[in-house]
């Protein structure tokens, strides 16, 4: 648990494990939810998304009030969420933006997301936080919320998500490098935004680390 009151929880999920149940059975963290009550008569919900993968900052709404302001928050701009990723390789400039609209293709054998002009207009900030000869750590500010976002821009600017073996290099045994950051919600207009952290994952510490990441000290 990262935060808590009357309204939210935010919780660091972990990667690899989805957010909800889907068609394979598997284990989905809105199984654990009902441990999530803390005295009130229902378990709370999802606020928004992350990927399976994706590790970090997860909002959840407590009751219906609480989801239906957070619903409006997220719709719109009034969220700021901060992604880490490491990548291959480095984009074109130490910070900018990606800008390239987003299609969803369906097919037989699944689902992705590619860069298409037929698809939504999509944008994610991005600045270089540190690099090694071969590999960049990225900070992302996606404005838009498309499906796959991060993971599309990064590879389509030729320098794809570290272990992302759907849009970038097959690595086996290497999890996708791409966390939650932060997160900052504006719940109230009388008090300052809520802003809430996840430190990076284990499995991405060591790029990290290379790129020039300190760990803070115990």
């Amino acid at each position: 648990m990262l935060y808590r009151d009357g309204l939210i929880l935010v919780i660091d999920k972990p990667a690899g494990l989805a957010v909800h149940a889907g068609p394979s059975k598997a284990p989905n963290l809105e199984e654990c939810f009902d441990a999530l009550r803390y005295g009130l008569p229902r378990p709370p919900a999802l606020a928004h998304r992350l990927d399976a993968d994706t590790s970090g900052v997860l909002v959840l709404g407590r009751h219906p009030k609480a989801l239906r302001k957070l619903g409006r928050l997220f719709s719109g701009r009034g969220t700021e969420k901060i992604y880490w990723a490491v990548v291959h390789g480095a984009p074109p400039k130490d910070e900018g933006v990606f800008d390239w609209p987003l299609l969803k293709l369906n097919t037989k054998s699944g689902w992705s997301v590619k860069v298409s002009d037929k698809g939504q207009p999509a944008a994610t900030r991005y600045r270089v936080r540190g690099r090694t000869p071969d590999m960049t750590w990225l900070e992302l500010r996606p404005e838009t919320g498309r499906t796959h976002q991060i993971r599309v821009h990064c590879a389509h600017a030729g320098c794809p998500v570290v272990g992302d073996r759907l849009y970038g290099k097959v690595e086996p045994g290497r999890p996708l490098h791409l966390h939650s950051r932060a997160i900052v919600l504006p719940l109230s207009t009388t008090r300052p935004p809520i802003e809430v952290e996840a430190p990076p994952p284990p499995h991405m510490l060591e790029a990290l680390q290379a790129c020039g990441y300190v760990s803070p000290a115990p």
